[in-house]
């Protein structure tokens, strides 16, 4: 069943031809049946017009314009030659549900005109003895009845398939939404983690290499000093590898998830071993917390250290020698206060700004995208007298 099923939806006009025949079948057979009803009709006349109609049945879906027209002209020639009602004419009813459910819309309207005056006319032409004149109205009403109906299914029929239509655009519209936000969101997962690649190599790099060089100086008279800044070369390393092992497992599985397989984010409660950090490197840092202590957003948290961070590695590629440093951590009632400030009398504002003096970096740049990110403010430029100061405002709510 299911095979004769799919054969007669992939053959539609065998389906309507065969129903043609049938009808054309029955309207013979009224004629030839019913005496008195074949002598009041033009045989001519009946056999052509139950053909046109018929025709019009099993062409409907493949010309449902030019089957309509050819059935109106039928209907006419019916009145104008005078052959009585026939069993072809429920022709009429088909094709006006077809025209309405996939013919042109002024075709659809066409046909409901032509249904509402068929039945009048035809009561007009054919009146019924003995019903008297409110009796033909009264039939007329009735009959126009399913030409009506026949339009209605067919209308309904193609707002159906218009709303459906509309669905699956609209779906098919959200898909490629969600997939554009998706890859905007790709891209700016590895913005950020362009930014963290950035802070961990830039800040830890250059502790290795100040170390470095110091333990190259003092190799040989201060042999302990230079086991000390290689063991501090060995866990700074160790911890530069853990942070990009850590976004590189990102990359590599774009999952968040499994960032917690490696090392947290870092927060401000770092900032201290950071400090320290500079400190067994060189640069002498001053380091103060005001107001309260309490826990903050992560986000909030991860960009007060990658600022404190940024600030105090340019501090130590761009102050200069005998350069210091001082941190300030201020919390306020509704954010997170940040000020950085240096001393050094080394390279000029644009360099802080290109984040390098190879114009490579992020510097300042990568700063404001991330304050920005929080909705924070930040102001960076040259101190008065010399060195440079980084003010930063983190808010505990983003903007909006």
């Amino acid at each position: 069943m299911q095979r004769l099923y799919d054969f007669l939806r992939r053959h539609p006009t065998w389906v309507d031809s065969f129903w043609a025949v049938v009808l054309l079948g029955m309207s013979v057979a009224v004629g030839a049946i019913d005496p008195d009803y074949a002598n009041d009709m033009n045989e001519t006349a009946f056999v052509a017009i139950s053909l046109a109609l018929c025709l019009s049945i099993a062409l409907r879906r493949s010309m449902p314009e030019k089957m309509l027209m050819l059935a109106a002209a039928a209907g006419f020639a019916q009145l104008i030659l005078d052959v009585p009602r026939i069993p072809a004419d429920f022709a009429m009813l088909v094709v006006i549900y077809t025209v309405a459910a996939n013919g042109a819309r002024w075709a659809s309207w066409f046909a409901l005109g032509g249904g509402l005056c068929a039945a009048s006319l035809a009561q007009l032409r054919w009146t019924t003895e003995g019903t008297g004149m409110l009796g033909n109205a009264v039939l007329a009403v009735v009959l126009t009845v399913p030409f009506a109906l026949a339009w209605v299914l067919g209308d309904s029929l193609r707002t159906r398939r218009a709303y459906f239509a509309q669905l699956e655009e609209r779906a098919a519209r959200l898909e490629r939404e969600r997939e554009a936000q998706a890859k905007v969101a790709v891209a700016a997962e590895r913005a950020r983690i362009a930014r963290e690649l950035h802070d961990v190599v830039a800040h830890n790099v250059s502790v290795m290499v100040v170390q470095a060089d110091g333990a190259a100086y003092v190799l040989d008279a201060a042999p302990d000093q230079a086991k000390k800044a290689l063991e501090t070369i060995s866990s700074t390393g160790r911890q530069a590898l853990a942070e990009m092992r850590r976004l590189l497992g990102v990359l590599r599985t774009g999952e968040h998830k499994e960032v917690g397989e490696y090392v947290p984010q870092p927060d401000v409660e770092q900032i201290d071993d950071l400090v320290e950090q500079c400190r067994v490197a060189g640069l002498p840092v001053d380091f103060k917390i005001e107001g309260t202590p309490r826990p903050l957003p992560s986000g909030v948290e991860l960009t007060a250290y990658r600022i404190v961070q940024e600030a105090l590695t340019n501090t130590r590629k761009h102050g200069g020698p005998n350069t210091g440093a001082s941190v300030r951590l201020v919390y306020f009632d509704d954010g997170l206060g940040l000020l950085v400030e240096d001393d050094g009398k080394g390279a000029p504002h644009e360099l802080y700004e290109e984040g390098g003096a190879d114009g490579q970096g992020h510097g300042l740049i990568g700063m404001r995208e991330r304050v920005g990110m929080v909705g924070g403010t930040l102001d960076a430029g040259p101190r008065p007298g010399g060195g440079f100061r980084i003010s930063a405002l983190l808010p505990l709510k983003p903007a909006h």
